[in-house]
This record gives structure tokens, C-alpha cells and sequence, in this order.
């Protein structure tokens, strides 16, 4: 990246009207309104240390073929914070991508061209939580791969790519990646995992598109990151507060097929 564009967007993310405060014991919460990009921006932040690993878990719930919004869902399954997740069927629900929770293969890859399905030059990441509560953020397998694998607990394959090893991938060319939208994406850092909203489609923000997604990625100090599912899916839940984020859809908060979230373990 141009040194001194970084320079310049460092400042902007500054700039930002910000608010930041605990949630829990151990995450982050922060809520950042102003101008980015030459436009307004809301942007919701979570930041999850990786010391939490003993006291709380990162699970994927779903309640399949059913769609419920993200709070709803959260709130069932004990969650403390939450975001939408995945791509999904709008009309029979459930997911389009290979989705799979403790070794039972919930949703295979819905092939290109098949309604609702997710174009191929965008579904190019995955999330893989392992059994010991390791995040990889990586490029997308064979739904075969994930399936003879036991390693893993939970397996979300998804997309875009933005991140890898802190260096951009190559988008494709599409106006799914050109165009402003409201985006959810996650990111791993050196310490801990990020958890992102940007609303968009609104007066007050005007969302992201893809690059100008990776470049705030950088400069949260992201890793490795990969887009989920966002325009009116685009949720940020958290216990106690409910929904912090400004859904784009005029019904408000969209019904989706699983969700991210963060949960205290059972011990």
C-alpha cells in the first residue's frame, strides 16, 4: 500500500467519532461515526482477546432450513455477542456454502449458477474454528477436504477473501465488490479476533466496497480476514444492548440461515 495513503487513512480512522467500551470481561465494543472514504460511515467494532479462550467459545448457531433474525437466534442460544454469518437461500433458508458444526455436514456447496447460489470468483474463503478454539481464516477447500477432516468444530466456507498474512488478495472485478454496501467480515489480529460491521444503503452511512473494506481492515491491524454475508443481512448483536448496528432493510433486521457468535463455555 502507498505509504502515504496509509498515513492519510490512519488519520481518518482517528478522526473517527468514536466511543469504546467494555463488553463482559474480556471483549471490546466500539462505535465509530464520521467521514471515511469521502463519505459518512457507521461502523461497529467487537475485539475479542484471544485470552478468553478458557471462559468463552466462538460458535456458529443455525437453526436450519428456518430463518430467524440474528438477535433472536443469539438470544436462544446464550450468546453474549453476535453477527450474521453466511450466505443463504432467502426462500427454502439455509445455507448456500459448505456449512458444518462437529463433523456433520449441515449444507454442501450449492453449485454456480443455481439460484441463490454464490458466484465462484466470490466464494473464495472460509472460517474453520478448530476443536481447541484456533480461528483460521483461510482460502476456501473442497467440501470433501472439510468433510474427511475431524480437526475441525466448526467450517463456514465464504467470501471474499480480503486478507492474507496482512496483504490484500486480488479481487475479482464485479459490482458485488465495486459497489458501497452495508458488509460483516471478520478478522483474525495478532491477539485477538475483530468482528466488523458496516451499515450502508442509508443517509447516515454510505457502506464499503470491497477495497476500501480491505484498506480499513489494515488499519485495524488485521491479518487475515474474509467477508460474510452483508447488504440487509448485516447485523451486530450484543446481550443486554440488542442490536447496535443500523440494519439496511426497511423491515429492519433480516432473518438469516446461522449466525457467529460468542458464548460462554460450559464447563
Amino acid at each position: 500500500m502507498n505509504r502515504h495513503f496509509l498515513l492519510l487513512l490512519s488519520f481518518l480512522i482517528i478522526a473517527l467519532t468514536c466511543s469504546e467500551e467494555p463488553v463482559e470481561s474480556a471483549f471490546t465494543y466500539s462505535h465509530s461515526t464520521d467521514s471515511l472514504f469521502g463519505s459518512l460511515q457507521n461502523i461497529n467494532l467487537i475485539e475479542i482477546s484471544n485470552n478468553t479462550k478458557d471462559e468463552y467459545e466462538l460458535a456458529f448457531g443455525e437453526n436450519q432450513p428456518r430463518l430467524i433474525p440474528t438477535s433472536i437466534l443469539a438470544d436462544s442460544l446464550g450468546a453474549v455477542v453476535a453477527i450474521n454469518a453466511g450466505f443463504f437461500d432467502m426462500r427454502a433458508g439455509g445455507s448456500v456454502t459448505y456449512f458444518e458444526i462437529a463433523d456433520s455436514t449441515l449444507s454442501p456447496t450449492r453449485p454456480s449458477g443455481i439460484k441463490y447460489s454464490m458466484n465462484d470468483s466470490l466464494r473464495t474463503g472460509a472460517v474453520v474454528i478448530l476443536n481447541d478454539q484456533t480461528v483460521l481464516i483461510e482460502p476456501e477447500k473442497k467440501d470433501s477436504v472439510y468433510e474427511k477432516s475431524t480437526d475441525e468444530a466448526y467450517v463456514l466456507v465464504t467470501g471474499p477473501l480480503l486478507l492474507q498474512d496482512g496483504e490484500k488478495v486480488k479481487l475479482a472485478s464485479m459490482n458485488f465488490v465495486n459497489d458501497r454496501h452495508p458488509r460483516t467480515v471478520i478478522c483474525t489480529k495478532t491477539e485477538s479476533i475483530l468482528l466488523a460491521t458496516i451499515d450502508g444503503r442509508s443517509e447516515t452511512s454510505s457502506g464499503m466496497n470491497l477495497h476500501e473494506l480491505q484498506d480499513f481492515l489494515i488499519s485495524q491491524n488485521c491479518m487475515d480476514a474474509v467477508n460474510l454475508d452483508g447488504g440487509g443481512s448485516t447485523t451486530m448483536w450484543i446481550k443486554g444492548r440488542g442490536v447496535v448496528n443500523e440494519p439496511s432493510d426497511k423491515s429492519g433486521e433480516r432473518p438469516v440461515a446461522n449466525i457467529l457468535i460468542v458464548k460462554k463455555r460450559d464447563l
